[in-house]
C-alpha cells in the first residue's frame, strides 16, 4: 500500500440506476438521509469535512470527539451523519429541525469505508477487504459511531423489505471495486424507493390567508449552465424555518428572475399558473441555496408533483444540482 498523510479525499458518488443490474457481483448498503462527511484523524485533531469542503465539526461535535478516541493514530473515514426518528430511520428533515429549531434527535456517524490508515493510502485496496479493515477498528466503538455493513446481495428482496420499512433506498457496490475519489464511475450504483433529490431556490411566493413570510418557494436544476424552473414548494415548513428560511433569502434579493424559461407557456397555459403580471409579485434571489425536495413523481411537463420540503442543503453546490431521473 503506498504512503499517504491522512487529509480530506473528495467522497466517491453512486450513479443513479432505475433497476438492479444483471452482471457483477454486488453488495448493498443501506442508503442514508442525512450529510455525508469524511472524518480525518491525525493524532488528537480530527476534522468532519462535508462533500463541498464544508468544516463540520462545530455542528457535530459528539461525533469529532468519538473518531477523537478511536484506538488508531490516522485515518480517513467515509460515512454519513444521520438524525434518527422514533423508528431508528435516517431522516434529513430531522437533522435539519436539529440545527434550525433545536429539536432533538439521536445524532449517529454510519462509516461505510476507510480511505487511509496509519500513514497507508487504501484507494486502491478492494472494497470488501477496506470494509473488513473498518469492521474490526468499531468492535469495540459505541455510539455515535456505527458500522454500516453489507445487507444482502439480492438487490429485488432487498428493495422490497427497504420500501416496507419506510427506508430511502439501497446503495450498490461492485465488491472489489477501488476508491475513485469525486467519480461517479458505475461502480457503486443506488437504487432509490422515493423520489427525493437537491434542487436551487431561485424565489418565492408572497404570502397567503395566515401564513407569515412567504408561500412558495420557486426551485431549479442547473442543464447547459441554465437554471430551470422545477416546481413551487409551498409544504414541509414550520413557522420557525419559514421565519429563519425568509431571513437568509432576504440577504440574497435581486430583481431579475434567476429561471430560464419563466414565464413560459405550455399550449394555452401559463406553466403553474406564473403569468406576466404574477411574475412582477415574485420575489426573486440569487441562485445559492439548495433545498432537499421529496416529491410524489415528475409530471408529463417536467414539473414536480406533490413536492415537500425536507430542508436546506449546505453540502450541496448550486452548481451542481441536475435534474436525476
Amino acid at each position: 500500500m503506498p504512503k499517504a498523510k491522512p487529509r480530506f479525499i473528495e467522497p466517491m458518488k453512486p450513479r443513479l440506476v432505475d433497476e438492479p443490474p444483471k452482471h457483477g457481483d454486488w453488495i448493498y448498503e443501506l442508503k442514508f438521509d442525512g450529510i455525508r462527511a469524511i472524518a480525518v484523524k491525525d493524532g488528537s485533531k480530527v476534522n468532519l469535512i462535508s462533500r463541498n469542503g464544508n468544516e463540520l465539526r462545530a455542528r457535530f461535535p459528539g461525533i469529532a470527539d468519538a473518531v477523537k478516541q478511536l484506538s488508531i493514530q490516522e485515518c480517513a473515514i467515509d460515512g454519513e451523519v444521520v438524525a434518527l426518528d422514533e423508528e431508528g430511520r435516517s431522516s434529513f428533515q430531522l437533522l435539519q429541525a436539529l440545527e434550525l429549531e433545536g429539536r432533538k434527535s439521536p445524532v449517529r456517524f454510519y462509516v461505510f469505508d476507510l480511505l487511509q490508515l496509519d500513514g497507508k493510502s487504501l484507494l486502491k485496496v478492494p472494497l470488501t477487504q477496506r470494509k473488513e479493515i473498518l469492521a474490526k477498528i468499531c468492535e469495540a466503538v459505541g455510539d455515535p459511531i456505527r458500522f454500516s455493513g453489507e445487507i444482502g446481495s439480492d438487490a429485488a428482496e432487498l428493495l422490497a423489505e427497504v420500501k416496507r420499512r419506510g427506508l430511502e433506498g439501497i446503495i450498490g457496490k461492485q465488491r472489489d471495486s477501488v476508491y475513485e475519489p469525486g467519480r461517479r464511475s458505475g461502480a457503486w450504483i443506488k437504487l432509490k424507493c422515493v423520489n427525493e433529490q437537491e434542487f436551487v431556490i431561485g424565489g418565492f411566493t408572497p404570502p397567503g390567508g395566515s401564513r407569515k413570510y412567504f408561500g412558495a418557494i420557486l426551485v431549479g436544476y442547473y442543464k447547459d449552465n441554465r437554471l430551470f424552473f422545477a416546481g413551487k414548494v409551498g409544504t414541509g415548513f414550520t413557522g420557525k424555518s419559514l421565519s429563519i428560511l425568509h431571513k437568509k433569502f432576504q440577504e440574497q434579493k435581486r430583481d431579475a428572475c434567476p429561471f430560464a424559461d419563466l414565464p413560459s407557456k405550455q399550449g394555452k397555459r401559463w406553466v403553474q399558473g406564473i403569468t406576466p403580471p404574477m411574475m412582477r409579485k415574485m420575489h426573486w434571489i440569487n441562485p445559492v441555496f439548495v433545498a432537499q425536495i421529496k416529491f410524489a413523481e415528475w409530471t408529463r411537463d417536467g414539473k414536480l408533483r406533490q413536492p415537500v420540503f425536507l430542508g436546506l442543503r449546505e453540502d450541496k453546490n448550486p452548481k451542481g444540482v441536475v435534474r436525476e431521473a
